[in-house]
This record gives C-alpha cells, sequence and structure tokens, in this order.
C-alpha cells in the first residue's frame, strides 16, 4: 500500500479530480472486469457459470473482481440459504449502463486485432 503523501498518491487523486475517463479505465481497468460485465450483461448467473464463460480465470481473481464492482455498485450479489449454498450475482441498474460501453470497446478491439500485433 502506498502512502497517501506519494507523488504517486497525489497524481492519481488529481487525475481523478479531472478526468472522467481515468475513473471510466480505472472501473473498467484489467483483463477480467470487461469480460465479466459482458457476461453478466446477458443475465443474472451462478459463480460457477460466470467462472466456467471466462477462460482462465482463477477463482481468486474472479472473487476479487466481483468484489470490486460489488463495492463500486454495479454488480449485485445474491446468497441463497440452501445447503450446499447458492450464490448468484447480477448487474445493478448502474451496472447496466456499462454494457453498451463494453460492447463498444469490444467491436472497437475486434477492428485493431489485425492492425496492432499486441505481445503476450
Amino acid at each position: 500500500m502506498r502512502k497517501a503523501t506519494s507523488t504517486n498518491a497525489l497524481n492519481a487523486t488529481e487525475l481523478y479530480e479531472t478526468c472522467g475517463m481515468a475513473i471510466a479505465l480505472r472501473i473498467l481497468g484489467g483483463r477480467w472486469k470487461p469480460g465479466i460485465i459482458w457476461h453478466l450483461g446477458h443475465r443474472r448467473m451462478r459463480y460457477s457459470e460466470l467462472k466456467a464463460l471466462i477462460p482462465n480465470i482463477s477463482e481468486r481473481m474472479l472473487v476479487q473482481q466481483l468484489k470490486e464492482l460489488e463495492k463500486h455498485g454495479f454488480v449485485e450479489r445474491f446468497v441463497f440459504p440452501e445447503v450446499p449454498p447458492r450464490v448468484e450475482y447480477a448487474l445493478t441498474e448502474e451496472g447496466k449502463t456499462l454494457v453498451p460501453i463494453v460492447r463498444s470497446l469490444a467491436a472497437w478491439g475486434n477492428t485493431q486485432r489485425e492492425k496492432i500485433k499486441l505481445p503476450v
């Protein structure tokens, strides 16, 4: 964890206060969040369904990303008092506003695939 008074932390604070794009990228950033939003944009899902739809994501990472999206109010978690326990996830109304953004990013990214060879 970095100090709140570090140059990096101060720069990030100023950037988030003045740039909406920085906030959007912080929310959607990373390898897994867009895919999670994409799949939950279709319907409410059990954890195991979501895990199966996102190849190569670790359980730890899926839990972490879902918790972050839940913390920011984009995903809602439903726990059913059953044995074994059943947990489902769905986008909130605010989360549903991210679906067109993710779709647009996916479409744009698909047009760039052949133009830009990204290193693995």
